[in-house]
């Protein structure tokens, strides 16, 4: 950690996440807090969908770079804080290099069902939208109609589950069902297109 000294440190250690992104901006050597933090989560979660430790490394460091290159558009958010913003960030990352190597090594990505539900998450903010965007437009497509609009209407416009299914005239069972059937097969074409 490169704080000015002991005292600087011991002021920020009680401070939230959000906190301390919001003063490194000024104070750059405060990032240094949330590197010790996140560094070895991130290097897990990178590691678990690249299955490979040096670009895992690589990916944990540009995402640190994107955090605090992209710190001033920050904002919390009800379910947007930092970690789940951080997060979003390694993700979406991890899926655009996955793709590089998928193209020059023939690699198989299987990811956390969780992945699934935060790449499609509009309540955070999305860096790498015009990366996905095109991509969960493929897989949707692909899918039943009625499946790729629940999933569309649920997790990409963050509809609740009772307005869709009054838009859909169904049971609000019936949309849990869906959205159910719709991850499940959204998951499935994913692995089709990655072979």
């Amino acid at each position: 950690m490169f704080l000015d000294d002991k005292k600087d440190e011991n002021l920020y250690m009680d401070k939230s996440d959000e906190e301390i992104l919001s003063q490194s901006i000024n104070h750059p050597y405060l990032f240094g807090i949330l590197l010790d933090r996140y560094q070895d989560a991130f290097l897990r979660k990178a590691l678990s969908v690249l299955g490979n430790k040096e670009d895992a490394e690589d990916i944990v460091q540009e995402t640190f770079t994107k955090i605090y290159r992209y710190a001033e558009k920050f904002q919390v958010q009800e379910g947007a804080s930092f970690k789940s913003w951080g997060y979003k960030i390694l993700l979406n990352t991890s899926f655009t290099r996955y793709q590089k190597m998928k193209k020059h090594r023939g690699a198989v990505f299987n990811p956390d069902p969780e992945w699934y539900e935060v790449m499609a998450d509009t309540k955070t903010q999305q860096f790498e939208k015009g990366e996905n965007e095109d991509y969960i437009d493929s897989v949707l497509s692909r899918m039943p109609e009625h499946l790729g609009r629940v999933l569309k209407l649920h997790f990409i416009e963050g509809r609740p589950q009772e307005e869709i299914a009054k838009m859909e005239g169904v049971s609000v069972g019936a949309i849990k069902t869906r959205v159910h059937r719709a991850k499940k097969e959204f998951k499935k074409i994913n692995v089709t297109i990655g072979n």
